[in-house]
């Protein structure tokens, strides 16, 4: 049966305020860019044109209501964007270092994301995707944590495949500890994997990345694992292969805001496009060059979330290298 929603993602919907340079009186500025990975993921996929729709709560404020708007505008569909009238929508301060490393500081003591609750699903939208996406940061809190395993449970019983990011952010945590029980119901769950490079060290305690994945691999069936190596690129562990392919670095970098996200997007637009059995190399290395190229352009805007790249200026800068 053909489904209405290629990608339906559930966790954060937030404001990232980002260094916009100084102003007159040497104050720090900050742009309220919209953001919050899930969402970042949709907005590449709807650089496709795939159908998508977003799962979460927002607060009834300034913020919440730009954020709904921000979706409305990209064609993600809200029909499960909840608001809630007492708390507020979360914000995340966010500083870029040089060379685009960043550190957050999160404004989420509630944050309305955090309220979503169990009994609040749209439960025939989760039964109406090709792929369920979500994170770790939806995992924080006992309420939303009980929610996204129940959207779990909906989309894979309704044959959907799921794909996780664990997008660990550790001060929103309790403990380490408790944010790796979460990763670990993760990645037991997935099909599609999307780790960054620090993140597969901190879970496995390897240095060594091939020994990391041969750890996550021996306890978890993930059919594609994706880990993105920042400045030095990426790699695709499917079966018994691996396939690397190098950054597309640019003197333009200004922050790396969204880019696993946008990467991350663009690997599912390919599962979509191609399905998960039978992949060949060549359409992995294929997969993660695009998907290489894509992050890069975003490290050259501020945010993520409304300017994605169009499809042609990624294949255009595939051409090029």
């Amino acid at each position: 049966m053909e489904k209405k929603f290629d990608v339906v993602a559930l966790g954060e919907l937030l404001i990232d305020f980002t260094d916009n340079g100084m102003s007159e009186q040497g104050n720090t500025l900050f742009e309220a860019n919209p953001g919050g990975a899930p969402c970042n993921v949709l907005a590449m996929l709807n650089r496709f044109g795939h159908k998508t729709a977003f799962v979460g709560k927002v607060g009834a404020d300034i913020f919440g209501v730009k954020l709904k708007k921000t979706l409305e505008d990209l064609s993600i569909d809200t029909t499960n964007l909840l608001i809630d009238n007492d708390i507020r929508t979360t914000l995340a301060f966010v500083q870029t270092f040089e060379g685009g490393d960043r550190d957050f500081s999160f404004y989420r003591n509630p944050g309305a994301d955090m309220m979503l609750r169990e009994d609040e699903l749209n439960e025939e939208l989760l039964a109406d995707t090709k792929i369920f996406h979500f994170g770790t940061l939806s995992m924080t809190h006992e309420e939303v944590r009980k929610a996204t395993k129940r959207a779990i449970q909906i989309a894979k019983e309704n044959g959907a495949l799921i794909s996780f990011d664990p997008n660990i952010r550790e001060p929103l945590w309790k403990s380490l500890d408790e944010a790796e029980e979460q990763v670990r119901y993760g990645l037991s769950q997935c099909d599609i994997l999307k780790i960054a490079d620090n993140e597969l060290q901190w879970l496995t305690e390897e240095v060594d990345y091939a020994k990391g994945i041969e750890k996550l691999q021996k306890e978890f069936d993930i059919s594609l694992i994706l880990l993105s190596l920042g400045k030095d690129g990426s790699r695709a562990y499917y079966k018994d292969m691996v396939v690397e392919v190098p950054a597309f670095i640019q003197e333009s970098t200004i922050e790396t805001t969204g880019a696993g996200d946008t990467f991350g997007g663009s690997c599912l637009h390919f599962v979509l496009e191609n399905g998960l059995t039978d992949l060949t190399q060549g359409q992995l290395m294929e997969m993660l060059t695009f998907a290489n190229a894509a992050a890069s352009i975003v490290t050259t805007r501020k945010g993520a979330l409304r300017v994605m790249p169009m499809v042609e200026e990624v294949e255009e800068m595939v051409r090029r290298n």
